[in-house]
């Protein structure tokens, strides 16, 4: 098994683009298909980063959830038609912050 700082540090590069590729604001993101596959990518590889963290250590972070965040994972890569940009957006700034301060402080504890 891979030392989990690899993957928390992985996941806080993964949101640092996110948050870049979403800055200019909502109507820009919906607007741009670049943006939009650039961030669903960074979505996707992060949210796979997140099921290599022990459980022990995920459940130190209830605030997260982490079963919802799997399977928002899951539908990115299977059901990637189906999939509402807007609803992306919001849920990015509804969620990544505190996603962003749970994998700050593991790596702090680590």
């Amino acid at each position: 098994m891979k030392d989990q700082r690899i993957y928390l540090q992985h996941i806080i590069e993964c949101i640092g683009w996110i948050e870049e590729y979403t800055s200019t604001g909502r109507d820009q993101f919906l607007t741009s298909r670049m943006a939009q596959d650039a961030t669903l990518r960074q979505l996707q590889v992060m949210a796979e980063s997140t099921q290599r963290i022990s459980a022990d250590l995920k459940d130190q972070y209830p605030e997260v959830d982490w079963r919802a965040l799997s399977g928002f994972r899951n539908v990115l890569v299977h059901n990637y038609l189906g999939v509402d940009m807007d609803e992306v957006y919001s849920a990015i700034q509804m969620h990544l912050p505190a996603l962003k301060a749970a994998v700050e402080s593991m790596l702090s504890t680590l």
